[in-house]
């Protein structure tokens, strides 16, 4: 069993006794973390426990310290997506103020050599959850601890202790981060080449207290009687059904009707939908129920399940992460747009602050009053 490696000065506290030994493996590295401001310790791909184990009772704590708090980051989404997407070598590095050992930062890493593609040839260490289906992600940091924080992780880098990296990959940065904003000047001026760009959007808003408020002030004119309209023709020719999976469901079923109904929706989707996906999302599903987060809903008309959304609820946030309909079914009735009427009505009972597209500029979103939101990227080159 390896433990996990302390990097740390010499004088810090309360971690001195360990503060100038790092461990990876059999090897002995001498730390060198003179200049970092805070104490921090490794778990590599050998410790064991592992980073994700060690600080599981601490994880979602400091999420919640920190300037986004987001699904995407908490301590179950992480680990399953590590155990159902991740490759290589997993290192997450946490960041202790010396004073009281306080946990101020995770970075959650982990570490690839390519061999094609854009980056073939490259080692890259890439956050937990990069690139494709986790919206928001970011160096976990609590609230004013960023530059520490930054300036700490880069000690790492530069020191013996860290593995060999070509580039580091912040990707899927929300736009309230910090991490694009100033950590940037700070690793140019240690001799890194850095590239900040805005990757993608991710259209929202936020939610009134009322549904017809919503409506009237959120929503223009046209789009307003479109809304209604679909929903009360969708009333007047069927029976119509709402309901958010519970406990008295067969998740693992509704899962795979969610799944049937999304690949119907459209050929990407269905060509996005692999078996190793599928697994993937039954498994976030259970995940995710478990913590009580998931909110996978489904529209019936006349008793037929004819449109879903894969969502979450999280943080007074409503996160829409993927939807599905059947266009050959119902078509006239407007399901897809049915049900995110009825989604929304359920986010604003719920308590919602904000209602969130996530990533992706689909025209559907601006319709229902979602406003661009950035998505950044930080690419660290070494030489």
């Amino acid at each position: 069993m390896t433990s996990p490696s302390l990097c740390a000065e010499k004088h810090a506290a309360p971690l001195t006794d360990a503060a100038t030994d790092c461990t990876h493996g059999d090897a002995q590295f001498v730390a060198s973390a003179t200049a970092a401001p805070l104490a921090y310790t490794v778990y590599g791909p050998d410790a064991s426990p592992d980073g994700f184990t060690t600080l599981a009772a601490e994880w979602n704590l400091l999420l919640r310290r920190s300037r986004f708090n987001s699904l995407f980051l908490t301590h179950e989404w992480q680990t399953t997506w590590w155990r159902y997407q991740g490759e290589g070598e997993l290192w997450i590095i946490a960041f202790r103020r010396r004073d009281n050992g306080q946990l101020v930062g995770i970075a959650p890493f982990y570490r690839v050599t390519y061999q094609n593609g854009p980056f073939a040839g490259k080692t890259k260490l890439n956050l937990v959850g990069c690139i494709e289906i986790s919206d928001y992600l970011d160096i976990i940091i609590a609230k004013e601890w960023e530059d520490p924080v930054y300036r700490s992780l880069l000690v790492w880098l530069q020191s013996d202790a860290a593995p060999q990296w070509d580039m580091v990959d912040l990707c899927n940065l929300p736009e309230a981060s910090q991490t694009y904003q100033t950590l940037p000047q700070l690793y140019e001026s240690a001799g890194l080449r850095v590239e900040v760009k805005q990757d993608d959007t991710a259209p929202q808003f936020r939610l009134p207290l009322r549904y017809e408020e919503y409506l009237e002030q959120q929503v223009d004119k046209k789009q307003r009687h479109e809304i209604r309209r679909k929903q009360r023709r969708a009333e007047r020719e069927t029976e119509v059904g709402f309901y958010i999976v519970g406990k008295e469901h067969s998740l693992e079923a509704e899962v795979d009707d969610f799944i049937a109904l999304q690949q119907a929706s459209r050929p990407d989707k269905a060509a996005f939908m692999t078996p190793e996906m599928r697994r993937f999302f039954t498994a976030a599903a259970r995940a995710m129920a478990d913590a009580g987060y998931l909110r996978l809903c489904f529209l019936t008309l006349n008793g037929e399940k004819a449109a879903t959304l894969f969502a979450f609820q999280y943080d007074r946030r409503f996160w829409l992460y993927n939807s599905g309909y059947d266009p050959d079914a119902h078509a006239q009735l407007s399901p897809g747009w049915v049900i995110l009427a009825y989604s929304i009505q359920y986010a604003i009972a719920a308590g919602c602050q904000v209602f969130d597209f996530m990533q992706g500029d689909e025209e559907y979103k601006y319709r229902f009053a979602g406003e661009d939101y950035k998505v950044m990227r930080v690419l660290a080159h070494r030489g």
